[in-house]
């Protein structure tokens, strides 16, 4: 095609975006509101089993979405068990259809897409459902599913990719295991279930199937919840060990044999310790792999423009503007080196960029204090610092660490789960007792986190906290009578 030296008015497009997901949609959309000319390339590469999906990325279609409908089928299970002790009588027989959470689930989703291609029509953003790949500078080619190819060219590009699971790579991991991919979609009840991993992905999947009734084992390479405060990983881990999820520790899969075809077949798995010392082996009907997630950097001709990859990870680097090494490409979302990989944060991140480009603003994404959410069926909220985190930036003198149990009134009647939930908060006594760390175990975690991240984000001190009134009778009143600390014992 033509040099990239010419004049930018010969360009096809002011902006083409790689990636339809989150951070993708929010920048397009932002762009075109300031009359840019954008064109969004769209492309989801079927999965080892052949699943498949559209337009709204990860979370919407097999990610945050349908992990918190599911989420609240397996709550709703809970709610049933409790709803007799508050004096709902109903007859004995009570199951779950799997085939009917996910047509339900599915169609919610079906909507959602539906949404966002009228909503990009309507911003007169150009949406091509082909795989997008750069071939020479400022131009991509875009190859649809029939094979057919076209080539643009665009004056700016935004690299908003994501990411896909990642496989174990030994014998009979693709061809007989699923991943979060396949899950909210599989046509049929798994049954008796492995869940490899210790990821949230790996976490939540366990804890939703096993609420659903589901014979579950997971099983751990090494911790629970890496990157995550580990008290808290370990409680959500001990909850659900209480609650029928078997955990099988440092081991991992070493070959996945069928030996029973069918909906759900069986499943022969081989397990070596990662000492190596001990060999085991079990039957069941899915193994779902969920052991970590890969940006998809590698196939999009990056190296045809030189845009520079951490060779590891296959992740990007980016200035805090967003900028890759080559000028006129940009990043944001999962694919970024170093950054959270949250939906909101790619959307701001996104909306943000485009605002920047070409609006003359300057806010810059804010990296720091983003809340966060782990649906496993004890829900954790946490907002800045882990305990661990904390201790090592700022020194065990100058973190104060105040902590407690609570029992939820609700779990009260049904006497469930007593000195379960849990709450903690991490403060700098340096600066004021400023709260650096916000950890909150127990229902309705992320409700009870948004609101407390906005004050952290206001600088929310201890006292502060003390000096607010709480409300009765609320899990999240404990934030405002925390009075024990770690170092009192």
């Amino acid at each position: 095609t033509k040099g990239h030296d010419h004049v930018q008015d010969s360009y096809d497009y002011d902006l083409i975006v790689i990636g339809g997901g989150s951070g993708g949609l929010a920048a397009s959309k932002e762009a075109a509101k300031y009359g840019k000319k954008v064109l969004v390339l769209d492309y989801v590469t079927p999965t080892p089993q052949g699943t498949r999906w559209g337009l709204g990325g990860t979370c919407v279609n097999v990610g945050c979405i349908p992990k918190k409908l599911m989420h609240q089928a397996a709550l709703l299970g809970q709610a049933l068990q409790d709803s007799r002790k508050f004096g709902w009588q109903f007859e004995e027989k009570v199951k779950h259809s799997w085939e009917t959470m996910t047509e339900a689930v599915q169609n919610y989703i079906g909507s959602l897409n539906w949404g966002y291609r009228v909503s990009l029509r309507e911003k007169k953003v150009t949406y091509e459902n082909a795989f997008g790949e750069f071939v020479g500078p400022h131009t991509i080619k875009a190859t649809n599913n029939k094979g057919k190819e076209k080539f643009y060219t665009a004056e700016k590009f935004l690299i908003a990719t994501g990411e896909r699971p990642r496989y174990l790579g030994v014998p009979g991991d693709k061809e007989y295991c699923i991943s979060s991919d396949d899950l909210f979609s599989l046509p049929y009840c798994p049954g008796k279930t492995l869940v490899v991993g210790a990821s949230y992905v790996a976490l939540e999947c366990a804890g939703f199937l096993a609420g659903l009734g589901l014979d579950v084992t997971v099983m751990v390479r090494s911790i629970l919840l890496r990157g995550f405060d580990q008290e808290m990983a370990n409680k959500i881990g001990e909850h659900m060990e209480e609650h029928g999820v078997k955990f099988i520790k440092e081991f991992v899969p070493t070959k996945v044999e069928r030996i029973e075809e069918g909906t759900p077949g069986k499943l022969k798995v081989i397990a070596q310790s990662t000492d190596g010392r001990e060999i085991i082996e079990g039957e069941y009907n899915t193994v779902l792999l969920a052991v970590g997630r890969d940006a998809c950097t590698r196939t999009i001709g990056l190296d045809k423009v030189g845009v520079k990859i951490n060779e590891r990870s296959g992740k990007i680097p980016v200035s805090d503007e967003e900028q890759t090494n080559v000028p006129y490409i940009y990043a944001i979302g999962d694919v970024l080196e170093g950054k959270l990989e949250l939906t909101p944060v790619a959307i701001q991140a996104g909306r943000l960029l485009a605002r920047r480009l070409y609006a003359g603003a300057t806010l810059k994404c804010d990296y720091v204090n983003v809340p966060t959410t782990v649906f496993t069926p004890l829900e954790y909220g946490a907002c800045g610092f882990s305990e661990e985190t904390a201790l090592e930036k700022f020194g065990e003198e100058n973190i104060e660490v105040y902590h407690s149990y609570f029992w939820p009134l609700e779990w009260t009647v049904p006497s469930r789960d007593n000195n379960k939930c849990y709450a903690k908060i991490i403060c700098n006594i340096q600066d004021n007792e400023r709260v650096i760390g916000f950890h909150v175990l127990g229902p309705n975690a992320g409700e009870v986190t948004q609101g407390f991240s906005a004050a952290i984000k206001c600088g929310l001190t201890k006292a502060q906290l003390d000096n607010t009134i709480g409300i009765h009778p609320v899990c999240a009143e404990i934030f405002t009578t925390l009075s024990v600390t770690k170092r009192s014992g």
